[in-house]
């Protein structure tokens, strides 16, 4: 999970960037793959943001499912310093909106197979007008139509 806490310094907890330093949002299978060395990602994820200068964010509803998966199937010392990570600042964590919300429940809605976690990324990813996901999941979020690009990116 070991970022440079440098690459968000000076940055709020919650925070968009904008400019030439576009953000990366994550999902919960790209923070798992992280934190699990034995998992199929873990070196391509790895290998992938170790060559990015972008500030790492994930929306508010990820932390929670992440952190389950973590302690269930690696264990709480895992767990912790996932933790440490996020009070480090080396992911900057990003509160949902109403405006959110609502498009959350109207994507669950136009897509079933769509989970309200996934949905909520969406959401963000839509509201930051951001074209890319790093994500593990590229049967649902390959399937997903956001409302300001064709298709997600998705990375690595």
């Amino acid at each position: 999970m070991a970022r440079p806490r440098a690459a968000l310094a000076g940055r709020p907890p919650s925070c968009t960037t904008t400019g030439i330093i576009v953000t990366l949002l994550l999902d919960t299978g790209a923070i798992y793959a992280l934190a699990d060395a034995d998992d199929a990602w873990h070196i391509p994820m790895r290998d992938f943001l170790k060559e990015q200068r972008q500030s790492l964010l994930v929306p508010v509803t990820v932390i929670p499912e992440a952190a389950y998966l973590i302690r269930k199937r690696l264990g709480p010392p895992v767990e912790t310093r996932f933790a440490d990570s996020l009070a480090a600042g080396e992911i900057a964590v990003e509160n949902l909106t109403l405006a959110d919300l609502e498009r959350s429940a109207q994507l669950l809605r136009t897509y079933e197979f769509l989970g309200f976690v996934d949905a909520s990324i969406v959401s963000v990813a839509e509201r930051l007008k951001l074209r890319a996901l790093v994500t593990t999941d590229r049967r649902d979020f390959g399937r997903v139509r956001p409302n300001h690009v064709a298709a997600f990116r998705l990375l690595p």
